[in-house]
């Protein structure tokens, strides 16, 4: 810390007007001025001056952005010592001594989401039981097959009953069949997934089965880097982004025997559903996106064009396609899954997880996935802990009275709510402080303009698809004037929302929560909680619903009647706790029996 004391300032005052008069002798004579006395030591404000000249009237407009008042001597005394004193901070950027960031590296700083006075986070034991379905026949109608659950579909693969090959080119045909209808495909793989299928059916014909994924094909949303293959964030500047080496998820599933069979499409730069390529359409009604920026993992996914797939979530990504399209996200504890690879939107809040069309299936993925991986500094080891069978009985579910009762809130959530009292579990009422939670945004923002900051500055940004006011494009650019003071301060905010969940969770096991419930889609992310959000029911809508802001000049279309679309309902759980959300999220699945329901006309 530095501090400088008057009695410094006061020399300091002494010795700038001695060093003018020297230098104003050595011009006179040659000399070289004097140097400072020994021991004299560095003072803020003493660099040379750099940067554009700036003025009190800079100030007094600048204030406005962030807020902040000053009087008429204070912004005279900034204006006046600006370049010498602030904008050589910039020099990182500005020159001349210019530092190019490497895109892999993360800040020095990192979210740990277990507080340092909590009790050890997850599970004390790994365990892992999952269900079987019993010896199913095999269905004669490919379109059955296709909607099978990826725990039906290993079981039929390990037995032999289907081989990968075949289950490869129906997926593959469907994706060429109705990716016009959804564009939700930037690459086909298909040379390397047929080549995958067959070395998989080799292997299992020898006995070397690798577990439940062995065979199974599956997409990857476009951020995750795949070897060779073009990984493009969903935006026109990456589009002939080629990588080297695969993602570390992307790497386990290949060693558990997975097959990838696409690069499915998200909004650009992980923004909402439109990308270069267009916009990402809800199966279930092909008038409105898919929501994003996972759209097209959740478009395909309830479409039955893959068994399942990768998505990411830095602030709803997965929970807001996959309630849409009716299928199930699981967005696992920050810190479970590594992002080795994977696009940077936001070092801190950035998550990747399985979406599926059941609760055992993401876990099946999840088991996968997990673990820590040396290119992710905040990938962490963990335990998970899941027993298909175990009983619900006792656990304590978390509920916000007045949430219930508002909008996003439906009649789907309520009866949620009731169901799960009637399973035997125990609903218990809970309550957050009313707090600004939206100013943890601040965090999210700076982040992902400091990860795309080249793209920004050098015009690039200018290219996405999209550019109205709340695209990346405009925060990108107004991210450059939010404080770093404030950024602390926010940072210091979410230690303490930290602390107010984990006061919840003491009392309770899980929440139970609508979707879109803006104010936990932010706490949750920044807190780095787990939540699962799976299908519970349908309501109508007489308007196709969009994740952008209302745009008078473009409408989005009217249904009359009303069109019936598939709702889901989340549930949050403790750090590290993904295996209590899935046991009861399929005791709710079972119960409701909903999950089974096909989107017409895939």
């Amino acid at each position: 810390m530095w501090y400088m004391s008057k009695s410094r300032r006061q020399f300091l005052s002494r010795v700038s007007i001695a060093l003018m008069a020297s230098a104003t002798a050595c011009r006179r004579t040659g000399q070289s001025p004097t140097s400072p006395p020994p021991g004299a030591p560095p003072a803020f404000g003493t660099a040379p001056p750099v940067g554009p000249e700036v003025s009190p009237e800079t100030f007094a407009e600048a204030e406005k952005l962030v807020q902040v008042t000053l009087s008429p001597a204070a912004r005279q005394m900034a204006a006046g010592n600006w370049r010498k004193q602030m904008a050589p901070i910039y020099e990182r950027r500005t020159g001349p001594r210019k530092f190019s960031l490497d895109p892999s590296g993360a800040p020095a700083s990192r979210w740990d989401p277990v507080l340092p006075s909590g009790p050890h986070a997850g599970p004390a034991r790994d365990r892992f039981v999952r269900s079987n379905p019993g010896p199913n026949p095999l269905p004669a109608d490919d379109r059955d097959l296709a909607f099978a659950p990826l725990t039906q579909l290993a079981r039929w693969i390990e037995a032999r009953q289907l081989t990968s090959e075949r289950l490869t080119h129906l997926y593959l045909d469907r994706l060429e069949r109705f990716d016009p209808k959804l564009r939700c495909v930037i690459t086909l793989t298909r040379d390397l997934a047929l080549a995958q299928a067959k070395q998989a059916d080799l292997e299992i014909a020898a006995g070397k089965y690798r577990g439940p994924l062995h065979g199974i094909p599956w997409g990857a949303k476009d951020l995750v880097d795949t070897a060779g293959i073009p990984t493009t964030y969903g935006a026109d500047p990456f589009r002939g982004r080629v990588p080297a080496q695969d993602a570390a998820v992307v790497h386990r599933l290949h060693q558990a025997g997975a097959v990838l069979v696409a690069k499915l499409s998200m909004g650009a730069l992980a923004l909402n559903d439109i990308w270069f390529g267009g916009q990402t359409m809800n199966p279930w009604l092909l008038e409105e996106g898919a929501s994003g920026s996972s759209a097209g993992p959740g478009a395909a996914t309830a479409a039955a064009l893959v068994a399942f797939s990768i998505g990411s979530e830095t602030e709803g990504s997965i929970v807001s396609p996959s309630m849409r399209c009716g299928i199930t996200g699981l967005r696992p504890t920050y810190g479970r899954v590594p992002r080795t690879g994977a696009m940077t939107l936001c070092w801190s809040l950035d998550k990747l997880g399985p979406m599926t069309r059941s609760v055992e299936d993401a876990m099946l993925v999840l088991q996968t996935i997990s673990g820590p991986d040396p290119g992710d500094v905040a990938s962490v080891p963990s335990r998970l802990d899941f027993d298909s069978a175990a009983t619900v009985a006792g656990l304590r579910v978390g509920y916000f009275p007045g949430w219930m009762k508002e909008s996003p809130a439906t009649g789907v959530d309520r009866a949620a709510l009731e169901l799960a009292a009637k399973l035997g579990m125990v609903p218990v009422e809970v309550a957050l402080p009313d707090w600004p939670y939206g100013s943890l945004n601040l965090i999210l923002f700076a982040e992902a303009a400091a990860a795309f900051e080249e793209l920004t500055l050098s015009g690039g940004i200018d290219r996405l698809k999209v550019q109205v006011p709340d695209a990346w494009p405009n925060v990108f650019r107004q991210a450059r004037f939010l404080s770093a003071v404030d950024f602390v301060q926010a940072d210091r905010l979410r230690r303490a929302v930290a602390q107010e969940m984990a006061r919840i969770f003491s009392q309770v096991d899980l929440l139970l929560v609508p979707s879109l419930r803006d104010e936990m889609l932010t706490i949750g992310n920044f807190t780095g909680h787990p939540s699962l959000t799976f299908r519970a029911g349908f309501v109508e809508v007489a308007e196709a619903r969009s994740d952008w802001a209302p745009d008078p000049a473009n409408p989005l279309p009217k249904f009359s009647p009303p069109r019936r679309v598939p709702h889901g309902v989340t549930l949050i759980g403790r750090l590290f706790d993904e295996g209590t959300l899935a046991r009861a999220g399929m005791a709710f699945e079972r119960a409701l029996n909903v999950a089974a329901e096909r989107p017409p006309g895939f």
